[in-house]
């Protein structure tokens, strides 16, 4: 089955205009042109396409994704290249992940904090609350603040 610029882009959920952005920038050396000039987009394009994505959700830059591209088309001797990419790119986002972890613990018991500060009428309140009148994940939270973003 093929698909034009406009179905691959609804299928992977992007806007036309991205996948010929990509393909300006050099992503998309794969994709066939009718005789017309119009992209025309297969199965394994989709595949391909679908790196391209996470590459991107992943927060590597148009360059880096290039380069990925380039390192693919150059066959089997770029394995390991493309195998450090992939690997560096996953301990990056554990990292990130953790983080974000950690910031969802700050946001859920500074939530805690102004509903408990609300209810009980002022945060003077809340701040004299002992660890132990807590629930137990906001008292954990709390206890361990200041050791969540070194």
């Amino acid at each position: 089955m093929v698909y034009t610029v406009g179905e691959m882009a609804k299928i992977i959920g992007v806007a036309p205009s991205t996948l010929r952005y990509y393909d300006k920038e050099g992503l998309l050396p794969f994709v066939e042109r009718s005789g017309s000039g119009i992209r025309i987009f297969g199965e394994q394009d989709l595949n391909t396409l679908s790196i391209i994505h996470c590459l991107k959700q992943s927060g590597l830059s148009i360059k880096e994704i290039k380069s990925f591209i380039d390192m693919v088309q150059q066959g089997d001797e770029t394995i390991d290249e493309r195998l450090e990419l992939f690997e560096k790119r996953r301990i990056i986002l554990e990292k990130q992940i953790k983080e974000m972890q950690n910031t969802l613990k700050v946001l859920d018991y500074k939530c805690w904090y102004y509903q408990t500060a609300k209810k009980e009428g002022s945060t003077e309140a809340v701040d004299k609350m002992p660890l132990s009148k807590m629930p137990k994940d906001i008292a954990e939270t709390k206890k361990n603040f200041k050791n969540f973003f070194n």
